[in-house]
């Protein structure tokens, strides 16, 4: 589905991304993981066109849309769940799910308003609410219910849970295991490993703006070693 290869990236003079190279097939999660600052984001930022790869290739169902402005990056079916959640503030809550919703694809059973209520019952109560008003947590369930009324054909979650609550963080999984098992392929950054071996198919770990391993979840508990050199604190 999604195909990057050898990606190189910059801002201004500095180089980020060096040969960033990864795939996500189609139904699959895959998480792409690392220290802060080894281009998690720029590889995100490349991929929906917010910055655009000196070099190399990304191409979506065999589309090239290296260089092609986010706006049609997004009509090609991605969802973007941004890192800082990046609501609307001057919305409400149905305001900022109905501003992008589309059908573009023709899903069959396509997210709604009343579906992501149902997926997020904490945001029903909210539902004529400022998004600026509303906690964290509520702010990043809004985030990806405004991504899913895109009904995306590959969703993508820059640090998921960053910042929330236990209890937040465990419904943010939940979710994501649920989208899972209805088939949504999905991009996920994070730096909860023991959830994301829990849900994923596949794993990156970056490091200098390159991928430095890639396996299953398996094999990623199989190399603790490997866990602490590249993700340990």
């Amino acid at each position: 589905m999604l195909r990057i290869e050898a990606i190189e990236t910059f801002y201004g003079a500095s180089q980020v991304l060096f040969g960033m190279s990864l795939e996500v097939g189609a139904n699959e999660v895959v998480t792409l993981m690392g220290r802060n600052g080894m281009g998690k984001t720029t590889t995100v930022n490349s991929i929906m066109g917010i910055v655009r790869p000196a070099a190399g290739r990304i191409t979506f169902e065999n589309d090239e849309i290296t260089n092609a402005p986010a706006h049609l990056i997004a009509r090609h079916g991605l969802g973007l769940v941004p890192e800082g959640r990046q609501v609307f503030p001057n919305l409400s809550v149905r305001e900022n799910l109905v501003a992008t919703a589309a059908n573009r694809f023709g899903a069959r059973d396509p997210w709604t308003v009343e579906r992501v209520l149902t997926m997020f019952p904490e945001l029903e109560a909210r539902i004529t609410s400022m998004a600026n008003l509303l906690s964290g947590g509520e702010q990043q369930m809004l985030a990806i219910g405004r991504a899913l009324m895109t009904n995306p054909k590959l969703l993508i979650l820059d640090e998921a849970t960053e910042g929330l609550a236990p209890l937040i963080r465990k419904e943010i999984w939940h979710c994501l295991e649920r989208l899972k098992v209805e088939g949504q392929a999905i991009l996920v950054i994070d730096k909860n490993i023991d959830d994301l071996k829990r849900i994923a198919d596949r794993h990156y770990i970056v490091e200098k703006g390159k991928v430095v391993w890639s396996g299953t979840s398996a094999e990623l508990d199989a190399n603790a070693e490997l866990v602490q050199e590249k993700l340990g604190v």
